[in-house]
């Protein structure tokens, strides 16, 4: 399971210490073309590549529209529609690149793909997937199982809105940035502004007391759905707002008896900076 600002599963996968993104599709796990290329070829420019291999390969020119897929993906200048490939269509990419880290690809790619399918069956196995990475990130344990308990209530919510007629990535931002304004009085964009973050995930980076009062919130609204029997995205728009309305009643409480600001610019770079550095450390 994973999550996102606004409701799209992206995250990053690590091969042999090399960052792959990947973004789920059709209920599969869908890698970013570029970034497999990089990592067989050491190529510092994939995308030429990327050209040069169609070239020499019509068969895989010609399949191109069936293997590669246009995907939203977080970048460091926002979300971009990037060329991505299941596993199925990777397996027919890497024919065409010789390089000795094709075959450790190819077993590393059965096994994530596999554990996606035990994922679905069991959800509970992504969750402790997602643990120990949050582990190896060097998160306190109280702050992970706050932020754990967190992904389940947006998962609950996200699946009412798509219930109760919420279609698009657009709507799902929407209807988030109402439960964030209400609760916090910013939007997703401002609230990473103030921690200074650009690609990462807000949630990632928010305290203790942030993550429980997003889960207020957004608990709140699933409730509401719910107790009103919401359908549509406007009634669904409705909820959020009030929904929002109730974490930030808190929020403001909070700040009134403890005589500080519950909104922090604190975030956990720090942890990925460290993560990097041992990781460049490793490689030496």
């Amino acid at each position: 399971m994973n999550e996102s600002d606004s409701n799209t599963e992206n995250s990053i996968a690590l091969f042999q210490k090399h960052e792959i993104r990947r973004t789920i599709h059709n209920n599969e796990w869908c890698f970013v073309i570029a970034d497999v290329v990089a990592v067989l070829t050491d190529s510092v420019n994939p995308q030429g590549y990327i050209k040069d291999m169609r070239r020499r390969d019509p068969e895989l020119s010609k399949g191109w529209g069936q293997i590669a897929t246009p995907l939203s993906i977080q970048t460091s200048g926002g979300k971009q529609k990037l060329n991505c490939a299941n596993t199925e269509g990777l397996f027919r990419i890497i024919q065409s690149i010789p390089s000795p880290r094709v075959e450790p690809l190819k077993r590393w790619l059965a096994r994530v793909g596999k554990e996606r399918i035990d994922e679905i069956e069991n959800p509970e196995l992504a969750m402790a997937r997602m643990q120990e990475l949050y582990e190896k990130k060097g998160y306190p344990k109280a702050w992970i199982d706050k932020r754990l308990r967190g992904i389940a209530v947006r998962q609950d919510l996200t699946d009412e809105w798509k219930n109760r007629g919420a279609r698009t990535t657009l709507e799902y931002a929407i209807l988030t940035n109402e439960i964030m304004h209400g609760a916090f009085d910013l939007k997703v964009k401002e609230y990473k502004q103030v921690k200074g973050l650009e690609r990462e995930n807000l949630r990632d980076h928010m305290t203790d007391i942030e993550l429980i009062l997003t889960m207020l919130g957004e608990a709140t609204t699933t409730e509401l759905h719910r107790d009103r029997d919401s359908q549509g995205f406007d009634p669904l728009k409705k909820d959020a707002h009030d929904g929002g309305a109730v974490a930030g009643r808190t929020r403001k409480d909070i700040e009134t008896q403890t005589g500080k600001p519950v909104i922090s610019g604190d975030n956990f770079k720090q942890l990925d900076a460290r993560r990097q550095k041992k990781l460049k450390g490793d490689e030496e």
